[in-house]
């Protein structure tokens, strides 16, 4: 399937700005920070590594025009929900222990721990510094509703990282997990242009479920490509999600699924050290025969069926409507 246009549309529109923003910080801060997005090297020097899908910048550029507004309005929410994006996936990368990320060092690895915690600490603040710059209603509401959405995120982390703690994790305990985690704040990308645009709360809404089950339908294919995904395309270890033993989508379904499958499953958890690629390919087995794997997918199907059901009727701009349909299509065929 090819890459949405609007991708690389949203990416021009917004960069930019989300430069702009980023070059404010302090020189300390800078670096580690455009780092990570993909726009400078260790030691400062340019770099076209990239800043990751875009996925979210995108779904706010389209909330805007779907609401009527031209996609300018949306940039200050895409750059916002952007900034939130990476200030959490700096420090998730510290929380699993990840060295590698886009096919390179991980902040914490590139920087050290310290720079890495405060690195993400300064995009949280900027993100909502970008917003509040006019105190006007719509940026007001645009802040409260990412407010929320950051409080949804983080209380998903903590829900994932409590699951480290228990192999008593079943299909809707990870689906409010990740409801929180991931879906939150798509929910809020795909309809914060719509608030800065001052839409009627009913558009706004029916965006906000488009992104909320959106969120689902990319989760459980990241979860999917976590355990399957070719590390070439991914950038990560193949496996990687069963070497760190975690409870994705496909994992919970097993384990509280089929006795002798989840038993089988909870005894390679349950191992001491850490688990060696004998390990990790037994899991895999283990998944995909207990259907695992086919039952994210179809997952990841119902959720895209509910996400294009949500934005059906609600008048919203049939060439922006298309898009997001074609957007979400394209997030539940990826294989990145």
């Amino acid at each position: 399937m090819s890459t949405p246009v609007i991708l690389e549309r949203a990416r021009s529109l917004v960069k930019p700005a989300m430069e702009a923003a980023v070059d404010g910080l302090c020189g300390e801060l800078r670096g580690p920070s455009r780092y990570h997005l993909g726009w400078a090297g260790v030691d400062g020097s340019p770099s076209a590594a990239g800043a990751g899908k875009g996925l979210r910048p995108a779904l706010a550029v389209l909330s805007a025009e779907a609401a009527g507004a031209p996609a300018a309005v949306a940039v200050p929410g895409a750059v916002a929900v952007e900034l939130v994006h990476n200030f959490s996936l700096v420090h998730d990368d510290m929380i699993d222990g990840d060295t590698e990320r886009r096919h390179r060092a991980t902040v914490w690895a590139a920087f050290g721990t310290d720079d890495a915690i405060i690195t993400g600490d300064a995009l949280h603040n900027l993100a909502f510094q970008v917003l509040l710059v006019d105190l006007t209603p719509e940026r007001v509401a645009a802040t409260a509703r990412l407010a929320r959405a950051t409080s949804a995120m983080l209380a998903g982390q903590a829900a994932d990282m409590a699951f480290d703690d228990t192999l008593d994790v079943g299909l809707d305990d990870c689906l409010a997990m990740e409801a929180d985690k991931t879906g939150a704040l798509l929910g809020c990308a795909a309809s914060i242009g719509a608030v800065l645009a001052g839409a009627d709360p009913a558009v706004v809404e029916a965006l906000d479920s488009y992104g909320r089950e959106l969120g689902l339908a990319f989760q459980a294919v990241d979860d999917v490509l976590g355990i399957w995904g070719d590390p070439a395309v991914t950038g990560k270890a193949a496996g990687n999600d069963l070497r760190e033993r975690k409870k994705s989508m496909p994992v919970a379904i097993v384990l509280t699924g089929e006795p002798g499958a989840a038993a089988e499953l909870a005894a390679v958890y349950r191992q001491h050290g850490d688990l060696s690629d004998d390990d990790v390919a037994r899991a895999t087995r283990i998944i995909e025969a207990a259907g695992g794997r086919e039952r994210t997918l179809d997952e990841a199907g119902g959720r895209l069926g509910a996400a294009l059901a949500a934005i059906d009727g609600v008048g919203l701009v049939p060439s922006a409507c298309d898009e997001l349909r074609g957007l979400a299509r394209f997030v539940v065929d990826r294989r990145f």
